[in-house]
């Protein structure tokens, strides 16, 4: 499957918002899909938190002070943002700008609560939400790995729940049973969404490939 024939440079570029309780396989389902897919780029966050072993700065996060973050949100230069754990994440809309202008599409991994500040002011964004086929099956990872305890799982299985009905307002939904399922599923509705802008394409064609003058 390619979705290369579906898209063109005359299309206004497209936001793909992906979320998902964690475990779910989130991350390396969108990585794939990058991967896989031409003309999508991804959207890197910034963060007060400390970047972590084998993380990169500028490309797994945008690593600022507090301080900074702050003057960004007074200044109206976050698109989206909201605070996990005492540490700040968002996406700036210079970085979201700067996307535009490359041509490419978007796909954000961001939670629910940026999902819909990105989505005031991008009403045409494709929200999609990552499940896993069944709750019991977030607790198998943690359980084999012995990372934690009942309790801890207990709490991990009710936080999902939770952010589960939260985002029962996503337009789109893909289970992540097995992964490669997942993969041509989430590559599908890129290629939906894509082959929506059919205006450009429609106009491209009778023009023999060439844009229409405005």
């Amino acid at each position: 499957m390619s979705s290369r024939a579906v898209h063109t440079s005359q299309q206004a570029p497209l936001l793909f918002i992906v979320s998902a309780p964690s475990g779910t396989g989130k991350t390396s389902l969108c990585n794939e899909v990058l991967r896989r897919v031409p003309s999508l780029s991804f959207s890197i966050s910034h963060t007060t938190r400390a970047a972590r072993p084998g993380e990169t700065p500028g490309s797994d996060y945008y690593f600022i002070s507090q301080d900074e973050f702050q003057q960004h949100i007074a200044q109206q230069k976050m698109a989206e943002w909201t605070k996990i754990y005492g540490n700040c994440y968002g996406t700036a809309v210079d970085t979201i700008q700067r996307l535009f202008a490359g041509g490419a599409d978007i796909l954000f991994d961001i939670d629910e609560r940026g999902a819909r500040q990105l989505t005031e002011k991008y009403p045409d964004a494709a929200t999609i939400l990552i499940l896993p086929p069944t709750l019991d099956e977030l607790k198998k990872r943690p359980m084999e790995r012995g990372t934690e305890d009942t309790e801890s799982l207990s709490r991990r299985l009710k936080r999902a729940q939770n952010e589960i009905q939260t985002m029962a307002w996503y337009r789109y939904v893909v289970i992540n049973d097995r992964f490669e399922d997942a993969v041509t599923a989430l590559t599908s509705i890129i290629i939906a969404e894509r082959c929506k802008k059919t205006h450009a394409i429609i106009d491209t064609v009778l023009n023999n490939g060439k844009q229409r003058e405005k």
